[in-house]
């Protein structure tokens, strides 16, 4: 029988200022659940009326599913450096929004999230999104942002969990190792 204390709910966020994907997912014992995910589309227009959407919007999805931690992939660097700017402000808005619902944060990179997730830190979003499928069982095959914040959550679940925990207690974690 498994123990119920050792089940985690864990939200994953793949921010975006047009599309941010959410994906929450169980954690009991070894065996990971599907929970729910979705998109978030911000209108068209001005910075800050899509900032709030995004905010709003995952405290709602903070408010329904009650996570117990989040998982937030973080910002690479685009050729362009407006576009990383404003992805950044997103990424922020998806940050405070579990933040104000006092969940712990877990960031991590694509690559990191990859490589949890397919055992290749460039596998393309197609390799993603079927892992994503046989990892959580689904019948369906999620859009590719939802796939995103699913595999941000799968990668926490898979070793963030510990990392995160330790980081938080005079450690910190660099280049993928603990340190002092």
């Amino acid at each position: 029988m498994i123990d119920p204390r050792s089940s985690i709910r864990i939200l994953g966020i793949d921010p975006g200022l047009r599309i941010t994907g959410f994906g929450v997912i169980d954690k009991i014992g070894q065996q990971l659940h599907y929970v729910a995910s979705g998109c978030i589309k911000t209108p068209v227009g001005e910075l800050p009326p899509r900032l709030k959407v995004i905010l709003e919007s995952l405290g709602e999805v903070i408010a329904q599913y009650q996570p117990q931690h989040a998982a937030v992939e973080k910002v690479f660097v685009n050729v362009n450096p407006q576009s990383t700017l404003l992805l950044g402000q997103a990424r922020g808005a998806a940050i405070c929004a579990a933040v104000l619902a006092n969940l712990p944060v877990g960031e991590y990179t694509a690559l990191q999230v990859k490589q949890a997730v397919v055992g290749n830190g460039h596998a393309d979003k197609e390799q993603v999104q079927a892992m994503v499928v046989r990892l959580l069982k689904l019948s369906g095959t999620p859009n590719a942002d939802a796939a995103d914040a699913l595999a941000c959550a799968i990668a926490h679940a898979h070793g963030g969990l510990g990392l995160g925990a330790l980081a938080g207690k005079n450690f910190r974690v660099k280049g993928g190792r603990l340190m002092e």
